[in-house]
């Protein structure tokens, strides 16, 4: 399976212009998807110190009123836009070889939060989520209960193929590699690399094989 490339962008980045329209009323599909990409270029270049709604709204085009119509708060739409924009550089590979597929998908999420912008950002959304109740839910509905059950049903294809015992947990699995990724990530004691990736898909398969 082929990865999107990941997403670019800096601190020097100039901000996304404001899109002039024409008259008339645009598809609800059409609006929302300028309206997460606006979100999610706004967010990637100036971080959530800068990022309002105000500014998605001008950006994209669009009201305010219609970004609140499918967003409930501005750490809601800031999750949104960051998934729209990193969403196929995470995307989960499922070649028939579990230990690579595994290692391909941590090696990936590594980059994107070690060497791109989106890692700042993440970091900045999972401690905003805290004291956001919206941004809380958000959060578990679209971005980390999705990416669970994906891994979970990659890991449940791979033990029907036989390559993982049968008693194992996948939901557990899970949280021994991405918990330990996201340990290291938000508390840097240590650096999140490729090697401590590889690592730890190494050390878990020799327990996890049939």
């Amino acid at each position: 399976m082929t990865r999107a490339s990941t997403p670019s962008s800096s601190s020097d980045s100039a901000p996304a212009a404001p899109v002039r329209r024409g008259r008339g009323r645009r598809p609800a599909d059409e609006v929302r998807r300028d309206i997460l990409s606006a979100a999610g270029t706004l967010l990637l270049n100036e971080g959530m110190a800068s990022f309002t709604i105000e500014r998605v709204a001008a950006t994209a085009g669009v009201s305010k009123m219609s970004i609140y119509k499918w967003w409930p708060s501005k750490g809601a739409l800031a999750l949104d836009g960051y998934f729209n924009a990193v969403e196929n550089t995470l995307a989960f590979p499922d070649t028939g070889d579990i230990e690579a597929d595994l290692l391909t998908q941590l090696r990936a999420f590594v980059h994107l939060t070690v060497d791109t912008p989106a890692g700042r950002i993440v970091a900045e959304l999972v401690g905003q989520a805290q004291t956001d109740p919206d941004l809380a839910a958000a959060f578990r509905e679209h971005y980390s209960g999705p990416r669970r059950r994906l891994a979970v049903e990659v890991l449940e294809r791979a033990q029907r193929r036989g390559q993982l015992r049968a008693d194992a947990d996948p939901r557990i699995v899970v949280d021994q590699l991405w918990g330990a990724c996201y340990h290291r990530f938000l508390i840097p004691d240590e650096p999140v690399t490729e090697e401590f990736a590889a690592g730890l898909v190494t050390n878990l398969m020799r327990g996890l094989r049939p």
